[in-house]
């Protein structure tokens, strides 16, 4: 395994980590695994069962009894990996304004995200992956490789996700989508389990004016540096 097999990039919502993600996994020949899928997977799962999300021993029994993995894509419709839950294919599934809306409560709670991060764990430690969240250099992956804390101001998230919900051809307000973000980061940063943080030897990047391109330089630097 090389010394950058496990590769952990965290940060909050629009911060262009899941983007930049994808790019080093596609040249690095890894699989790209953002793990807030599996949250969404979990928050289908109850949506589908009927299940409140607000009921949170239902959910928590809930995403203990279904199984939920992350593989290599299998199908060449843009999707960067397949998202299996109970080995269904539930990838294009996953990004309805039900689930979105939902999937930070269910995310915040703690049998949920005890659950779910042994798999991500498991899934981190079969190698060659470039894993995305908001806590795994902190929890999931502690002893990962190489560790990245992409970030970038909340007005210049929010402005990134509203322009991708117009190339959508949807409309949303952009002062509704920065109080949705702010609401968002307060939620992630502030829960009780495994809180929205920078690992304290996680190289901590600011994307604020920076392209994509600019950002993924930066850290192949440091990857090519050993860092």
């Amino acid at each position: 395994m090389t010394r950058t097999s496990i590769i952990a990039i965290d940060g909050p919502a629009a911060s262009g980590k899941s983007t930049v993600a994808m790019i080093l996994a596609e040249k690095l020949g890894y699989l790209y695994f953002d793990t807030g899928v599996m949250y969404r997977a979990a928050t289908l799962a109850a949506i589908r069962k009927e299940i409140p999300v607000e009921d949170e021993a239902r959910v928590v029994a809930m995403v203990q009894s279904i199984d939920i993995d992350v593989r290599p894509p299998t199908q060449q419709d843009g999707r960067q990996y397949d998202v299996l839950l109970d080995g269904e294919d539930v990838t294009w599934d996953l990004r309805t304004r039900a689930v979105e809306s939902h999937v930070s409560l269910v995310s915040s709670y703690g049998g949920v995200r005890s659950a779910l991060t042994a798999k991500q764990r498991e899934i981190g430690l079969r190698g060659a992956v470039v894993m995305v969240g908001r806590d795994i250099g902190t929890v999931v992956l502690p002893d990962a490789d190489l560790k990245i804390y992409l970030d970038a101001t909340v007005e210049e998230r929010a402005k990134r996700r509203h322009e991708e919900i117009e190339c959508r051809g949807k409309q949303r307000p952009y002062d509704v989508v920065l109080e949705e973000m702010k609401r968002r980061d307060t939620i992630d940063s502030t829960r009780v389990i495994a809180p929205l943080a920078a690992a304290d030897d996680a190289i901590w990047i600011d994307s604020t004016g920076m392209s994509i391109e600019s950002v993924v330089e930066d850290v192949l630097r440091h990857i090519c540096s050993g860092a």
